[in-house]
């Protein structure tokens, strides 16, 4: 009789995570990177007796003119009604990025909306390792294939109506209730000029004490999330850290690529600094690199951010 010969457990326990492996990337990479969700937040930022704000928060879309599902994603975001669309930059992933960005944003026409800049709505995405993501924020290319930023900005002013908020700040009337906004340009290269933004809101006129200010950036570096709360802002929002994109489950994000803490990169939390508390929205995004196409755990997402009166 021949003795049957069984498996050795290391070999059993090899096979039983290369499979986990392969289910986890067959799921990051062929589903959940085209779960779309809206993520619905409510916080207290308005002044007492302020009707409910509610904004559209679009961030690090990424876009390639082939992404389809999520131009349609995003161009069925109108049929929510906002009365803001903040957009925090990372829109385009490909040269050719703004043909999708037409069509995801149409809807949005006549929408009152702002914007800031991302990295990538000035140079193209490259191939990176992501190993070194563990290791600090990532680096710029040595050579960077630049973009038409210009052809990006001019349609989100000309033909949406969004304001450029750009190191600078801005006063709409939204909802019959007049916003002051202050932006940076990307953190995360440090294109930022947080001094430029007491004058600019100093030249919008005297504020009324019902008028809310918000912050908006790209990257939230503390630096300039402790910056927009100097200046007397009511809320913040930021994107850039796409929730960490590949999270451990019942843990979260493993990275951030930039200083904010882990448990604060995605999602409706608060900033305090020099005594000040104030909401901080940090959008998971609804987009990734080219060359990372993947979410795990982490769901692509637009959030509908209402804000009310505080009291």
């Amino acid at each position: 009789m021949t003795a049957r010969r069984t498996a050795h457990p290391a070999l059993i326990a090899l096979g039983a995570v290369g499979a986990a492996g392969a289910a986890a990337a067959v799921w990051g990479i062929g589903i959940e990177r085209y779960l779309f969700t809206v993520r619905e937040a409510t916080a207290s930022a308005l002044p007492e007796g302020s009707a409910p704000l509610r904004i559209l928060h679009i961030s690090d879309v990424h876009m390639a003119p082939w992404q389809h599902r999520k131009q349609d994603w995003l161009a069925s975001l109108a049929q929510l009604q906002p009365d803001l669309i903040v957009n925090t930059g990372d829109n385009l992933g490909h040269r050719d990025g703004l043909e999708g960005i037409r069509r995801a944003f149409e809807p949005f026409a006549g929408i009152p909306g702002v914007f800031v800049h991302g990295s990538n709505d000035v140079s193209e995405p490259s191939p990176r390792n992501p190993i070194k993501y563990f290791t600090g924020p990532s680096k710029t290319a040595a050579e960077p294939k630049r973009l038409d930023t210009a052809a990006m900005d001019r349609y989100f002013t000309d033909e949406l109506g969004w304001t450029d908020l750009n190191n600078t700040a801005a006063r709409l009337t939204v909802a019959g209730l007049d916003v002051d906004l202050a932006g940076v340009d990307d953190p995360h290269r440090k294109w930022d000029r947080l001094d430029d933004l007491p004058d600019a809101l100093d030249a919008l006129g005297a504020r009324s004490s019902t008028t809310p200010v918000l912050g908006v950036a790209h990257a939230p570096y503390q630096r300039v999330l402790n910056g927009f709360i100097d200046l007397g802002v009511d809320a913040i929002l930021a994107g850039h850290t796409h929730g960490g994109q590949v999270c451990l489950p019942g843990f979260g994000a493993l990275v951030a690529n930039c200083d904010i803490p882990l448990r604060q990169a995605k999602g409706l939390s608060t900033w305090e600094h020099d005594g000040r508390t104030v909401p901080l929205n940090v959008s998971a995004g609804c987009g990734h690199s080219i060359y990372a196409p993947v979410r795990f755990a982490c769901r692509p997402e637009a959030t509908l951010l209402t804000l009310t009166a505080r009291g």
